[in-house]
């Protein structure tokens, strides 16, 4: 090989990293603005992918996702959400009702998908469900529409649980909202609700303490992004304290917690990155309305009623999409 053909050849070689970084920094950049961590996310971070993927997006190949987490510190987003912003993003991923009410208190260009609890219009998210409007649109969960069947199906189970917990993060945007709704759906089983609060971890503990005391005989945990990556020490408490508790999150229940009712979280996550490749391909937030997503599911550990010594009703069985043995 002469000297000449070996120089070109070490150049060509330099640049392809180059090349690469090159192509990378021109792909458009999802961020992915949450208030939990990457590490309890894995299996929504990939139904989200999934979504992307049936739009035609891959990341890596055709687009770069820019994970933001807050580790269940909502002080934490505004700053996270004014990153994203000064980056440029082409798109904005929100789940849950803080994260997106940061990325919206960010930027009124850069469009914003969000997976909300409760009603986006009425937090000011969209002018509508069918007319969004602005740069935000995405998916609802209406949890007041789901906190009923939980307190139903806990009452069908326990019927002599008259005094129920209510697991709740004074700091999340929803809290207030979810109090009402489920003090509401608690009045008509003429059931009392204790609220016990819960910002930080550390927290979770004294509020099992003070349901004992006060002598509360069963648990309703809120929807909330730092309750749902603490489902682990969560279901490990409830087991300890002997108390029967429900959840929306099925990994609830796998964790040994007793029942689960709620959105399929996945596949909510899958529909999340749909709407985002929707937008990267250039539909405007303000043409796409405001899905609820309807696809919920019952998930009951039989383990853990056994051990609490509950007979799970056949009837109760039966309407469960899931049953751990």
């Amino acid at each position: 090989m002469k000297r000449r053909e070996f120089i070109t050849l070490l150049g060509g070689a330099a640049a392809w990293p180059l090349t690469a970084r090159a192509q990378q920094a021109t792909l458009p950049v999802i961020g992915f603005l949450s208030a939990r961590s990457p590490d309890d996310m894995t299996k929504l971070l990939a139904a989200f992918r999934s979504g992307l993927r049936e739009t035609g997006y891959v990341e890596g190949r055709n687009v770069m996702i820019d994970f933001r987490g807050a580790d269940g510190r909502y002080d934490r987003l505004p700053g996270l959400a004014a990153d994203l912003t000064a980056r440029r993003v082409a798109v904005i991923a929100a789940p849950a009702m803080a994260p997106s009410l940061a990325a919206k208190a960010a930027t009124a260009t850069i469009p914003i998908v969000f997976l909300t609890g409760a009603d986006p219009a009425q937090f000011g998210l969209v002018e509508s469900l069918n007319r969004p409007g602005g740069n935000l649109t995405g998916l609802a969960i209406l949890s007041n529409t789901l906190v009923p069947k939980q307190l139903e199906i806990l009452h069908e189970l326990v019927p002599s649980a008259t005094r129920v917990a209510f697991l709740v993060n004074p700091k999340n945007p929803i809290a207030e909202t979810d109090t009402k709704d489920v003090r509401a759906a608690a009045s008509i089983m003429r059931q009392q609700i204790l609220v016990l609060n819960a910002s930080i971890e550390s927290d979770i503990n004294d509020a099992f303490t003070t349901l004992t005391h006060q002598g509360a005989n069963a648990l309703l945990v809120q929807t909330d992004p730092l309750f749902n990556g603490l489902h682990h020490q969560i279901a490990a408490l409830a087991a300890q304290h002997r108390v029967p508790a429900v959840s929306s999150l099925r990994e609830f229940v796998e964790a040994g917690g007793l029942m689960s009712y709620g959105t399929d979280l996945l596949d909510a996550y899958r529909q999340l990155g749909l709407y985002a490749g929707n937008i990267l391909k250039g539909a405007k937030p303000s043409d796409l309305p405001v899905q609820q997503s309807v696809k919920v599911e019952l998930l009951i550990n039989l383990k853990t009623a056994k051990a609490l010594g509950l007979e799970v009703p056949p009837t109760l069985i039966a309407r469960a999409d899931e049953v751990i043995e």
